[in-house]
């Protein structure tokens, strides 16, 4: 039987998971608590409106696909404090709240780690910097998409992914919301319709095609695993695909539309499709 494995949420975009029991969708079909802040290039937007939708490309900021080495640092977030660690080998770089210094010394903090990495160069482009710690911490902005989705991926197509590049991946790679097992490689970007996980009602949208985010080592940082180049290669996708997009049922992204019901996602969870 499909069933929930493991369940991700990013409150800071580009950087460490939260491995969570549960996750809530909201009823704007985003999961609570999820890309609530961003590291913001000088020259963006914060963040772009689209459609009256909030909407944050990663050209606009801090992210894995052009930053590979923030993965290499340990973000913790106290969502009830609003308070952000950041660790590098043992080492606390920063340690405040959201309030103006708090956000200076985080920013400072990072643009620091990133200058003395091989990323420097690509910070040191026109209108990047000073960084700026954008966001309230509590609503979830920064997402690639004006609209609210839930990502989801299999365990199995990661595995099937792994055996083709002769590797163990893993499942943070893909910085998906929920992993799900009991299914068999692929399966899930043959959805159509609705799809229940637990309680909690959504129906299909589009797969996800991946990025180059794909080939950081979630935890070194280093570009160590060819993962566009072997969907697109020895596995014969037309796309670098991996996952897919669920939206809450009633939401079409247009401002006005009714919210969908949303609800909490948990671990275990049965997940049913069609």
């Amino acid at each position: 039987m499909p069933h929930v494995v493991a369940l991700y949420r990013h409150p800071v975009k580009g950087f460490t998971p939260e491995s969570l029991p549960s996750l809530t969708v909201q009823a704007d079909g985003r999961i609570a608590g999820d890309r609530v802040l961003a590291f913001r290039f000088a020259d963006a937007a914060t963040p772009e409106d689209r459609d009256g939708l909030d909407h944050w490309p990663k050209s606009k900021g801090l992210a894995l696909e052009s930053f590979p080495a923030l993965a290499q640092l340990q973000l913790t977030y106290d969502h009830d404090a609003q308070r952000v660690r950041i660790e590098h080998a043992g080492e606390t770089l920063a340690d405040a709240g959201l309030d103006d210094d708090g956000r200076h010394a985080l920013s400072e903090a990072v643009t620091g780690f990133v200058l003395d990495s091989p990323d420097a160069k690509r910070l040191q482009r026109p209108g990047r910097l000073p960084l700026a710690l954008v966001g309230d911490g509590t609503r979830s902005r920064f997402q690639d998409r004006g609209r609210g989705y839930v990502s989801l991926h299999s365990e199995a197509s990661v595995a099937a992914l792994g055996a083709a590049l002769g590797q163990e991946v893993d499942d943070r790679r893909f910085r998906s919301n929920v992993v799900i097992g009991g299914v068999d490689a692929w399966d899930e970007l043959d959805w159509h319709g609705e799809v229940r996980i637990g309680d909690v009602r959504l129906r299909t949208a589009g797969p996800i095609v991946r990025c180059l985010a794909t080939h950081a080592n979630p935890d070194t940082g280093e570009r160590d695993a060819s993962v566009l180049k072997t969907l697109t290669g020895s596995l014969g996708q037309d796309e670098p695909t991996l996952g897919r997009l669920l939206v809450l049922p009633g939401i079409s992204g247009a401002v006005g539309d009714p919210a969908g019901v949303g609800g909490t996602i948990r671990v275990g969870d049965e997940v049913l499709v069609g």
